[in-house]
């Protein structure tokens, strides 16, 4: 898809300049300006498709403009309100967007510090905009389910029903992940009282509910892996090389056990370390790729602070692979024929492939070692 590779190559120029970016104007220029452009196919020197500086006499507030207006058929479409890159975006940075959006014919408002894209419109009041976005889009963490509805955009595909009709739904399930991804981090009181109503007999008692609240997180993380390796197994059984390298698929059971109380353990000494969804997400891609050199049940992890360890018979001395994921740029970290690990940026997961030969040649030497 088109806008896939304009939107990478958008994230690549971020990340080589995002350090020399220090005003508004210059993340108005330097990304905004390209994201209307490139990626919302709108020519931004046409004042009949893009209106920078719009302006729109709103009350007692006069001459207040708004940083781009994008019109089709010479009516406005969607605003544009602007910070700078780094800034923290919230409702309260987007007063001119709540003031513009019911004077105007605009039904799509974005706020964006020029990586963070947040999309509104106004489902709970007509010509009101809704103080929480439907759509949200961040430059350095690409999620493939907001490519469609962004597509829908795009000069050359706008369709203002299609995206109001969808809106709602996606407003709803991007809060439903983010509830989600905090429940997998720490079970909320009213989960954990749930699950004890359901599974345990006893009276729950406080310490009852802090033995519960542990033993959910380890539940859903343990479930959510069986997700992921039958998801592997059925990838393996495919035909599709960018999912995985064609190799001999095994079963779930033969999976070592990867909760993180059991994992988190580590010669650094580290405590309380969270071993998120795209760590062992990562985990399973890289034990898919090397499992044609090496027994996957010899392939584990320890999560610390720092880094996310991959390791072959949970040895430190016996590394295939660190994922540095505990920031905006993550890095695959390999080892260098001194035995010194050198950092990969990586955009995603799926870059992980890029890699193959060097994880499965990290983990042959084990093998052979081990022989």
């Amino acid at each position: 898809m088109e806008i896939v590779e304009k939107l990478n190559a958008l994230s690549a120029k971020l990340q080589s300049i995002q350090a020399t970016i220090q005003t508004e104007e210059a993340t108005k220029n330097a990304l905004v300006m390209p994201f209307i452009q490139s990626v919302l196919g709108y020519d931004v020197f046409d004042p009949h498709e893009v209106v920078p500086e719009f302006t729109c006499d709103v009350g007692t507030k006069k001459g207040e403009k708004i940083d781009y207006a994008i019109l089709k058929n010479d009516e406005v479409q969607i605003l544009i309100e602007c910070k700078k890159l780094g800034e923290t975006l919230n409702v309260n940075h987007a007063s001119q967007l709540f003031r513009y959006f019911h004077v105007t014919t605009a039904r799509i408002s974005i706020l964006t510090n020029g990586r963070h894209y947040k999309f509104f419109t106004d489902l709970d009041a007509v010509n009101k905009m809704d103080e929480k976005p439907f759509l949200e889009l961040d430059l350095l963490d690409l999620d493939e389910h907001v490519i469609p509805e962004l597509a829908k955009l795009t000069k050359t595909a706008f369709d203002l029903e299609s995206i109001i009709n969808s809106a709602e739904e996606l407003k709803y399930i991007s809060q439903i992940k983010k509830q989600l991804a905090n429940e997998f981090t720490l079970p909320s009181e009213a989960l954990v009282k749930l699950i004890c109503a359901r599974v345990y007999d006893g009276i729950v008692t406080q310490k009852v509910r802090e033995q519960f609240t542990a033993l959910t997180r380890k539940a859903m993380v343990q479930f959510l892996n069986d997700q992921i390796n039958d998801r592997l197994k059925n990838a393996l059984h495919g035909t599709s090389p960018a999912l995985l390298a064609p190799a001999a698929a095994h079963t779930p059971a033969q999976a070592p056990t990867l909760a993180p109380s059991e994992a988190s353990g580590d010669a650094d000494g580290d405590h309380a370390v969270e071993t998120t969804l795209e760590e062992l997400e990562g985990f399973h891609i890289v034990r898919a790729i090397v499992r044609k050199v090496i027994d996957v049940k010899r392939v584990h992890y320890r999560d610390t602070q720092s880094y996310f360890g991959i390791l072959v018979d949970d040895n430190n001395r016996r590394r295939i692979c660190r994922l540095h994921f505990n920031r905006s740029q993550k890095y695959i970290g390999l080892m260098d024929e001194h035995r010194v690990e050198k950092r990969h940026p990586i955009n995603g997961l799926d870059d992980i492939y890029a890699f193959t030969t060097a994880l499965r040649n990290a983990a042959k030497q084990y093998t052979e070692e081990s022989i």
